[in-house]
């Protein structure tokens, strides 16, 4: 077996606080970010459509509180905020 490192990756990330909803969905791509009560959703929450065809590939729930982040290839994901937090140091 052999170890791997993750390389150092820059990326972009706003923690979702339920009264930024607007800019948030402002920086997303149109149609990525919703917010949860789109289509039916559970409450004050965000949903991130699946950006990826394929049939394992379903929209994504985020919590307020969660960071949500745009990834390497423009891809966006909710973390929670322990493991962004534990995982990810701000640029300055």
């Amino acid at each position: 077996m052999s170890e791997f490192r993750k390389k150092p990756v820059v990326i972009e990330a706003m923690q979702f606080k339920g009264y930024n909803l607007k800019a948030l969905l402002k920086w997303g791509v149109p149609g990525t970010l919703l917010p949860a009560s789109y289509r039916g959703g559970r409450g004050d929450g965000l949903i991130i459509a699946a950006q990826e065809d394929g049939p394992n590939c379903e929209a994504v729930y985020a919590d307020i509180g969660d960071w949500i982040i745009r990834g390497v290839k423009g891809e966006f994901y909710p973390v929670k905020p322990d493991i962004f937090a534990a995982t990810y140091e701000l640029v300055e």
